[in-house]
C-alpha cells in the first residue's frame, strides 16, 4: 500500500492533520462504501481518511457531500480518495 502522504500529494486534502487509512481494494461492493461511512463518524473532525480502492467510489461521493465532507480522488492503481471535514 502506498504511503498516505505520497498518495495525497496530488490532492487539496489538508496536510497538517492526522490521517487514517482504509484499504478497500479487496472488498466486494458495497463493503467499501459501507466501511467508509461507518468509519467516518468514529474519527475526529480533524482527521483525513485516506481510502485505497481499485476504482473511483462514485456511489460514495453524494453520501459524503450530504454529510458535509470534502473529498478528492486521484490515481489509478490504486485509486486514492481523501475525505475530510472542511
Amino acid at each position: 500500500m502506498p504511503e498516505p502522504e505520497a498518495a495525497l500529494s496530488g490532492t487539496d486534502a489538508p496536510t497538517d492533520r492526522p490521517r487514517e487509512t482504509l484499504d478497500a481494494r479487496e472488498l466486494p461492493p458495497p463493503q467499501p462504501l459501507q466501511r467508509t461511512l461507518e468509519l467516518l463518524p468514529e474519527l475526529d473532525d480533524g482527521t483525513v481518511l485516506v481510502q485505497f480502492n481499485d476504482r473511483a467510489p462514485q456511489h460514495l461521493y453524494p453520501k459524503l457531500a450530504d454529510r458535509g465532507y470534502e473529498y478528492e480522488t486521484v490515481g489509478e492503481d490504486p485509486v486514492v480518495t481523501a475525505i475530510w471535514k472542511p
